[in-house]
């Protein structure tokens, strides 16, 4: 399966934090980013505002996984 998560650290509207996703997922965010023509902070800052009550790592866990769905039904 997949490594340990690895930390990274992002900017949120001028506010470091860091996320501990496994590498699997931050290449995944690192591509939708892309394919949308957005920063990496920029895609973290939108699922931060949208997240509500969740953990931001899970926030773009399930951001991915619903991305990629959408993406291979289209």
């Amino acid at each position: 399966m997949s490594t340990r998560p690895i930390k990274h650290s992002l900017t949120l509207r001028g506010h470091r934090t860091s996320v501990s996703l496994e590498p699997e997922f931050w290449k995944e965010f690192r591509a939708i980013a892309e394919q949308r023509g957005q920063t990496f902070n920029g895609l973290a800052i939108e699922i931060d505002e949208a997240r509500g009550d969740v953990g931001l790592a899970s926030a773009i866990r399930v951001f991915i996984l619903n991305t990629l769905k959408n993406q291979s039904t289209v």
